[in-house]
């Protein structure tokens, strides 16, 4: 009997699914560029007597390893956020406003450094303390937080698709979930994932609009 226990639970553990952190990890190593389509759903705590207010946006993200990426937001309002590996520029239309601060001192402990900036997992170890989280909603979970003193987030999750045959772990993310020091809940569930597609270099190129605002803090 000890033997065959013996036998299943090798069995078992050669044939168990990666964790959330094994798929993050596999993540970062193999996909280098990627497209998808995603939805934000942001969460604010409830007022007293008041229900909780929740805003819902929409638009397209791209990412090339490493240090480059952009959040197109098109509904409900154009905003852009692109990091060109040297600035990260934050574009409201409806303001005309730009705002474009150095990489190298916003980026290293952001949630986008957990899915699109990082060269890889021993990168993304040096800000944020990463681990298994449990299961839910069909998504293996990683918990990431962060080492940066600062306080203004809380907690960071990352969930991946793992059981999708076409993408499996290295394809499936699927949901970066982010909670601020105020108690704000933004989730951000991506769909129609394209794994290292063609991406040129002039995509994360940024050049703000004729009589936009500038602001460089």
């Amino acid at each position: 009997m000890k033997i065959l226990a013996t036998i299943l639970i090798a069995a078992w553990a050669i044939n168990a699914p990666a964790g959330g952190l094994e798929s993050l990890e596999l993540f970062v190593k193999t996909v280098k560029t990627g497209r998808a389509d995603f939805t934000q759903v942001v969460t604010s705590p409830a007022k007293e007597g008041q229900a909780p207010r929740v805003k819902t946006s929409s638009g397209t993200f791209e990412f090339s390893r490493p240090h480059r990426f952009k959040f197109i937001y098109t509904k409900p309002f154009e905003q852009s956020i692109v990091a060109d590996g040297q600035t990260l520029w934050l574009y409201d239309a409806d303001l005309n406003q730009v705002t474009a601060r150095k990489q190298s001192q916003v980026l290293g402990s952001t949630p986008a450094a957990l899915i699109a900036a990082a060269p890889d997992l021993r990168a993304l170890q040096a800000d944020f303390t990463l681990a298994d989280a449990p299961d839910q909603d069909g998504l293996q979970w990683v918990a990431a937080t962060p080492k940066a003193g600062d306080g203004q987030l809380q907690a960071i999750r990352v969930g991946f698709r793992v059981n999708d045959p076409a993408k499996g772990a290295s394809g499936g993310l699927a949901a970066l979930e982010i909670l601020d020091s105020f108690g704000q809940r933004s989730l951000l569930t991506f769909s129609r994932m394209e794994v290292n597609p063609a991406l040129p270099g002039t995509s994360f190129q940024f050049k703000a609009p004729a009589g936009a605002d500038v602001i460089r803090p």
